[in-house]
């Protein structure tokens, strides 16, 4: 009898922890169970042929909103060329509607739902050892005959007991590598599965420093937790945050999901001492407008928060990533507006506008009809209007989320940034602007170079403000230049031939790498671009202003 566990990921660089811990749960059936992971991305036929040749006898597929439309085409395909397998899924996207999905999918024999590790094993002990029967197996919904059973929900167990699943590290070579020391959350936020589980579970301390060290040990370039909220317990944090910092080697970088109005003093002094890069924190901010912040369920103090989110930013060592989520209740276009200038103006490394997603089993679902949500059928549910918002803001705000990933979360254009946003109204409406102006001109259904960025930047400055190109075309290029030395230059950047032999002369005494760049601005400045030097957060060339001898 084989088993095999199969994910399909977003992308290459991901991998799937919960087929891992399932795996190591039931070690003891380790000959009869095996895994692949796949992407989306890759040709059914590939998949197909995969795992026909894999002689399964049982395939198991974890469903999530990014691959429940890739696997429900594979199970359709593969019950056809192997009528003889029992097919089962696993995973929020299908926990939560199980029924309803079993009836969809007449292919798949039954589906485990929430918290599948122990449920896996005795899934194995029925199908290998002939153990029991399907109607005795808590944690499944299955297919009898013409009818369908749901046995209920298992208890949640203890996560200590899940085996440590990275000891072959060869396997995760190129991938993000995801760890898990808690489960469940403590807040009931409407739009999250999470809020559904509130038992908060912690993994056993001494568990989670062996297994960091052995992170740390082998050099992991980064360490995702996916804790939901991951200093929800102060002790739980500060003990891992004060072992990372003890035992820094230099390279790992540990990323964490945080509450920023719940750090305290004693975390964030933790923190300031921190190497730059050791950390970096995921902060949901989602909304400032009060209203909203009741109407899901969210519980934050925002003064708090920003001071916190300050605090930080000043430690200049932490990378923060602040979300925000449109189309929530009660948020309009100009309560989002304020929205994003408050978040905006606290500064963050990357600012995430998202849009709602209206999953099945959030309470936000359930309440869908009564705050007018309309979203779209297929995964991933994402909203198309609301009471407050319309199709037509939605489009806008779309806009506005692609300027913000191009100009702003690309680190790209930061001097360019500091300089323009300013001489807006305000950040919302520049950001705004720019979005119209690429729709306007047709350039937002085409792919661009950065460099074409930049030129398209320009162009919007001379057509669209009273804006001086001359002093933005010379933070732009200062901005180019700080990211790599390039081979060619920008049809804005001023001759620099009258420089040279002052340009030669200053690397020939001061032994200059030949990779480093020096650049003469328009206001006389000349400075020193190393890109053997680079700042640990931003990756930008470490710069210096340096005196040329006429």
């Amino acid at each position: 009898m084989k088993i095999l566990l199969a994910a399909c990921n977003a992308k290459y660089i991901h991998s799937n922890l919960a087929v891992y811990d399932l795996k190591a749960y039931s070690s003891d059936y380790d000959k009869e169970v095996f895994l692949r992971e796949y992407t989306i991305n890759q040709p059914k036929d590939e998949i197909l042929k995969d795992i026909y040749g894999s002689g399964a006898d049982v395939v198991c597929f974890s469903c999530y909103i990014w691959n429940i439309s890739f696997v429900r085409e594979l199970i359709r395909d593969l019950a056809k060329i192997l009528p003889e397998t029992a097919f089962w899924a696993g995973g929020p996207e299908v926990s939560y509607d199980a029924e309803n999905f079993l009836t969809e999918m007449p292919e798949v024999t039954g589906v485990l739902v929430g918290e599948g590790e122990k449920t896996f094993h005795d899934l194995l002990e029925y199908y290998i050892d002939g153990k029991g029967s399907l109607g005795e197996i808590r944690g499944i919904a299955y297919r009898d005959g013409e009818e369908i059973r749901h046995n209920g929900w298992r208890e949640l167990m203890n996560l200590s007991e899940i085996p440590f699943v990275y000891q072959h590290l060869e396997e995760f070579e190129n991938r993000i590598i995801y760890y898990e020391s808690s489960r469940g959350c403590p807040f009931s936020c409407s739009y999250c599965l999470s809020s559904i589980d509130k038992k908060l579970r912690f993994r056993d301390l001494e568990l989670v420093k062996k297994e960091l060290q052995f992170f740390l040990d082998h050099k992991v370039p980064q360490v995702k937790f996916v804790d939901r909220t991951f200093n929800c317990k102060h002790e739980h944090a500060m003990a891992i945050w004060k072992y990372i910092l003890e035992h820094d080697n230099g390279v790992t970088n540990f990323h964490f999901e945080v509450s920023a109005d719940l750090l305290r003093d004693e975390e964030m002094d933790l923190m300031a001492k921190m190497r730059p890069g050791l950390i970096q924190l995921e902060i949901g901010v989602q909304s400032t407008n009060q209203e909203t912040i009741r109407a899901i369920h969210r519980h934050m103090d925002l003064d708090k928060l920003e001071r916190c989110v300050d605090r930080v930013h000043s430690f200049r060592n932490i990378h923060q990533h602040l979300d925000l989520i449109a189309g929530l209740p009660y948020e309009d276009y100009d309560t989002f507006h304020r929205s994003f200038n408050d978040v905006y103006q606290m500064k963050p490394d990357q600012l995430q506008l998202g849009f709602l997603k209206v999953l099945k089993g959030s309470l936000m679902k359930e309440e869908a009809e009564k705050y007018g949500i309309v979203h779209k059928e297929k995964e991933p549910y994402e909203v198309l209007s609301t009471k407050w918002l319309p199709y037509g803001d939605v489009l806008k705000l779309k806009a506005v989320e692609s300027m913000v990933e191009v100009y702003y979360n690309s680190g790209q254009f930061q001097h360019t940034l500091e300089y323009l946003v300013p001489l807006a109204k305000d950040a919302f409406t520049f950001y705004e602007s720019l979005g119209a102006f690429y729709e306007k001109k047709g350039y937002s259904e085409i792919s661009h170079s950065r460099m074409r960025r930049y030129e398209i930047l320009l162009e919007y400055l001379q057509e669209e403000t009273d804006v001086s190109v001359e002093k933005a075309s010379q933070k732009m290029l200062y901005d180019l230049y700080l990211r790599e030395k390039l081979k060619k230059r920008p049809s804005f950047a001023p001759d620099q031939k009258v420089y040279e032999t002052a340009i030669w002369d200053y690397r020939k005494a001061n032994h200059i790498s030949k990779t480093a760049h020096i650049e003469v601005f328009e206001d006389g400045r000349a400075v020193l671009f190393d890109y053997e030097r680079r700042d640990p957060l931003s990756n930008n060339a470490y710069t210096e202003t340096i005196q040329l001898t006429a």
